[in-house]
């Protein structure tokens, strides 16, 4: 691989790894290529790096929960602030080092997005020291697992290093990252341990993706999956669409015409890629719409799928993340008593993490953990702020390990665009999205479904709906009233759709 420096340090002298090779047990590796043969120039190389351990979350009655979890090990302060820790090479390679006085807050780290572990050597250019990477791993478990946002087209390198179970110490638990229903050539890195490596406790293991279909995914650790992601090893990846860059016509980019002549050169190469098409295989993604509506892009418009025709269009996108949690369950499994896969029943219903009202609430939810420091373990609110004669994207995921989960949407009528990372059309192109008040998942599934707002006579500054479930069981709080699968739409006078900061939301 070209370019490729892989950045180690033993835990021992005599521990090493291979370059991409299954994980020792005594060694933390990470791997993230400057360029590559596909991304000479290092533009559409992206990275981040988990941990594998465990930690608390807390639920919205104010009971700590343990988990098996999924933590951050870069991109923290992006991850902290709501948004994917997916990194470009130059930004991940910038070492993290935490505030002495803040060890636990990222926003006052030193390169708050970068690796953790890294760190300037006379006679190296950096190396992965272990130390860092447990004082920031452990038990600093999120709920859902750190989010991955990448572009069609780049290649992610996916660094998951095994820091251990601190509340466990009799479990020698393995982890794995996979991504479900992503179309990956590779089953060795597919994260099924039976064709794929696991890694052990003090090993680490860097995944390779090609991202090759927009969409939404969702993803999870397959270590005895309804043990692991009944505990909390769960997160979302969605992948952004081509026609993002394309300039000018969208029908064209897709179909399979000559470029327009006002495509500038720098953007050739993005808008080639896009109309490299998959013709009339049933298998195909996004299939080119019927005809040419005139949709064109100039460059800032955001689209869910290489829609051809502007279908997918919005101005700010929500990962939610759905899942269930059964506290007895997790109880035993803090004490060291067996769990009870047959009588699972879930208590806690969660919108990334949160249940009613702490998905409305602004920012990272934290947890004290054992060693009595507090981590930021739920970092994504569910508020969904929707600026005045807007369009927001709902990137719904679902985990549940033992039932379905509907949502309805109450004032803003849902259109469904995509299910299960596809754009849904046809294969003569007709528009098959659909027009709904509520969308019902099984676990391992996602949806796509725009909120349109943009009749600001129907929908004025300052409107709130409600987003929630019409299960009235599974609105409450472990047999709480008034908590659960519930969340709040807000229309605003602007959001940011980078950061997700909105303005003029609340009620006059």
């Amino acid at each position: 691989m070209k370019g490729s420096r892989l950045y180690w340090h033993g835990l021992a002298a005599v521990a090493a790894v291979a370059l991409g090779g299954p994980a020792s047990a005594q060694s933390f590796q990470i791997q993230c290529p400057e360029s590559t043969t596909l991304h000479p120039g290092g533009n559409g190389i992206k990275c981040q790096q988990l941990s594998g351990g465990d930690g608390f979350a807390t639920m919205a009655d104010g009971t700590q929960t343990y988990l098996f979890a999924f933590g951050p090990l870069s991109g923290l302060q992006d991850i902290k602030h709501g948004l994917a820790g997916t990194q470009p090479a130059p930004i991940f390679l910038q070492p993290y080092q935490a505030d002495p006085d803040h060890p636990n807050d990222a926003d006052f780290a030193t390169n708050g997005n970068g690796a953790v572990g890294l760190e300037p050597q006379a006679d190296a250019p950096s190396h992965a020291d272990p130390r860092p990477i447990m004082d920031v791993g452990v038990l600093n478990g999120n709920m859902p697992a750190p989010l991955i946002a990448i572009d069609e087209d780049d290649e992610l390198f996916l660094t998951l290093t095994n820091v251990g179970q601190i509340m466990r110490p009799d479990l020698f638990e393995q982890h794995t990252v996979h991504f479900h229903g992503y179309p990956n050539a590779s089953a060795y890195f597919d994260g099924v341990p039976d064709a794929s490596a696991a890694i052990n406790i003090g090993g680490s293991f860097t995944y390779y993706y090609l991202a090759p279909d927009a969409g939404t995914y969702i993803w999870h650790c397959h270590i005895t999956p309804p043990e692991h992601l009944q505990m909390g090893m769960v997160g979302q990846l969605y992948v952004r669409p081509r026609q993002n860059k394309v300039l000018g016509s969208l029908f064209t980019a897709v179909n399979n015409l000559e470029a327009s002549p006002n495509v500038p050169p720098a953007t050739q190469a993005d808008y080639e890629r896009v109309r490299k098409r998959c013709g009339g295989d049933i298998l195909c993604a996004a299939p080119v719409p019927a005809s040419d509506i005139g949709a064109t892009n100039n460059g800032t418009k955001r689209y869910a799928y290489n829609d051809g025709d502007g279908s997918t269009q919005y101005d700010v996108e929500y990962p939610i993340q759905i899942h269930g949690f059964d506290p007895d369950f997790h109880f035993v499994g803090m004490t060291f008593n067996p769990e009870n896969f047959t009588d699972s029943k879930n208590k806690y219903f969660l919108l990334n993490g949160r249940s009613y009202p702490d998905t409305v609430t602004p920012g990272a939810l934290s947890t004290q953990v054992a060693d009595g420091s507090d981590h930021f373990s739920q970092p994504l609110p569910t508020i969904v702020n929707i600026p005045v004669g807007g369009r927001a994207l709902l990137r719904f995921g679902d985990l549940e390990t033992n039932e379905f989960q509907t949502l309805a949407s109450l004032g803003i009528p849902m259109r469904v665009v995509g299910v299960n990372a596809r754009l849904l059309r046809d294969m003569s192109g007709n528009d098959m999205s659909y027009t709904t008040n509520s969308i019902t998942l099984g676990g391992g599934e996602s949806i796509d479904v725009i909120l349109d707002a943009s009749d600001s006579a129907k929908y004025p500054l300052h409107s709130t709906f409600y987003l929630y479930t019409p299960n009235l069981d599974h609105l409450s709080n472990d047999a709480e009233n008034f908590g659960g699968l519930m969340t709040e739409v807000h229309i605003c006078g602007a959001v940011n759709p980078d950061t997700k900061v909105a303005t003029d939301c609340a009620a006059p």
